[in-house]
Formats: C-alpha cells, structure tokens, sequence
C-alpha cells in the first residue's frame, strides 16, 4: 500500500501554526502569545515540541504570526539568564532552560500574514516542507499519555502510508466544535475515513468521531490547499482540504492511547494543570491535599 511516489519516506518534519491571536483567553493574551501559557512550569508549545522530538522530528516549523516573539525567544539562549544561573550555581535550572535551544538550523519560522484558518497556516509551510511527508501537531490539544500521540501515529503511517488524523469520541452535542469524520473499522482502533465534515451540528455530523490537533499528511494535501476555498466561519479549513483529498489518496483515523485536554477552552485549560501538577514530584503532594479539604 503506497501512496507516496519515490523511495520510501520516513516522517522528519512537524508543522506548528501558531499564529493564532487567542481571543478566548483575552485579557491574558493581549501581549503574549496564547501557546506561552503555562500548564504546571510550562508553556503549552514547549509540551507539543516535546512531544514531536520525542517522536523523532527532526525540523520544528513554526508558523506565526505579529507578536510572537516571546516563543521565538523561549526556544533561543537567553545568555545574561544563563550565566546569572550559572554563577549562583543553579544547575538544575541552567540545564533546564537549556535543553530548550534544539541544535542550529532545527527551527524555522515562516509567517502567516493573513488570519485565514488552519489550512492557510499549514499551506504557508508548504516551501519548507517540501516533497515529502509531514506532521502538524495543534498545542491547544495537549495529551497526557505514556507514549507520545505523534509516535503513536507514526508507528501506524509506517504501516499505511498515507494521511492520519488523531481521533476520540466526543459528546453528539459537541460536533459544532470540530472536525467530524466517518468510515470503515480496517484494523483496530483505525478507520479509512468515507466522510469528512467541519463542525457539523449534532443532527447534521455522520458520527461523533472527532479529529483533534495532530496530523500526518502526505505532500499531495498541499494542492487542495492551494485552492483557498473557503469553509466554515469563512476560513481555509484543513478538513475541507483532506475531504476533498479522499477522491485521490485515503485518510484515516487513528484512535490514540491517552487523555486530551482542550487547552484552547478554558475548563480544559485548568483541568490540564491540575492532571499535570498531580504528576509534578514537587507540587502533588500540597496540591492533593489542598484539593481533599476542598473536595470535603
């Protein structure tokens, strides 16, 4: 089963749109990007590009937008910082924010200039990408598992070789929310999507299989991105774009092992930091007995 031309092609780039404004979290997000919130003692970003190096990325994209500097400089040296560490012997944390900085040439960023959807950020990447496959990975959906989601996803592209999406059930009256698709069970826990619809209200969705913010895409998405059809709430919607793409290529859904918070709503924001903290060695121990005496 090949859906790529050429030589066989492992998965060495990851796409982060991060251009985003984070309106839901204003006032908090006026001068500081919505990714550089942080769950326990980290941004959300620094979580997803854990997750892709840890999967075996080897390029992070980022694709940002006005006033994102400060993530930009998060995954760069910060000198006085380190040496002000250094000299007060601080070398749990010196290497802590060190560990940051991937080696040169490791990041890239290129920009969205226009605020025109997901699909619009993937497509601004298609130059550094290139001919080959690629993940995108959402930091808004952060996942507390003990396998990372991306590798998970990765284990089973070596095996079909074609575009995936990371898929849950979620509540039918939620289906406004996201990407909804539909197909046929071709192993466990994996569908060959039929049908593909974004935000569809709960009497319109064909199932309440949800896609969420991690992807695997063969280099072919890029042409029915190129199109810039508009989709829902006026933007270039990714799920347009794989839609169409099912009339040449199959996609598939892939279930994954682990918890999804949405840390784009602020419930699952909160809710992420505390499953998180519950597992910091440093914090849990306060934090449940504070959350006993409440509880009680």
């Amino acid at each position: 089963m090949e859906f790529i031309e050429g030589k066989y092609m492992r998965v060495k780039k990851a796409v982060f749109p991060v251009a985003g404004l984070g309106t839901r979290f204003l006032p908090a997000t006026k001068a500081m990007p919505k990714e550089m919130l942080p769950v326990v003692d980290k941004p959300l970003i620094q979580y997803a590009v854990e997750e892709a190096l840890a999967s075996g990325i080897e390029q992070i994209i980022f694709v940002t937008g006005s006033g994102k500097s400060a993530l930009e400089n998060h995954f760069d040296s910060a000198y006085a910082l380190e040496d002000t560490l250094r000299k007060r012997g601080k070398d749990k944390l010196l290497e802590s924010i060190k560990s940051l900085v991937p080696s040169s040439g490791s990041i890239i960023y290129t920009r969205q200039s226009e605020p025109l959807g997901l699909g619009h950020a993937i497509w601004c990447a298609r130059d550094v990408v290139g001919d080959e496959p690629f993940a995108v990975l959402l930091a808004d959906d952060l996942v507390q598992s003990k396998k990372p989601v991306l590798k998970q996803m990765m284990e089973k592209f070596d095996r079909f070789r074609a575009t995936m999406v990371a898929t849950m059930e979620v509540p039918w009256e939620e289906t406004n929310r996201y990407g909804i698709l539909a197909g046929e069970t071709v192993d466990e826990g994996i569908i060959r999507v039929s049908t593909m619809v974004e935000k569809p209200e709960p009497e319109n969705a064909p199932s309440n299989r949800a896609a969420i913010g991690r992807y695997i895409f063969t280099p072919k998405i890029f042409e029915y991105l190129e199109k810039k059809e508009l989709g829902a709430g006026g933007e270039i919607q990714v799920t347009d774009a794989m839609a169409a793409l099912l009339s040449e290529q199959p996609v598939f859904g892939v279930d994954f092992e682990g918890t999804r918070f949405d840390c784009g709503d602020k419930v699952g924001f909160q809710l992420a930091n505390v499953a998180f903290a519950l597992e910091h060695p440093e914090i849990r121990d306060g934090l449940k007995a504070y959350l006993k005496k409440i509880i009680c």
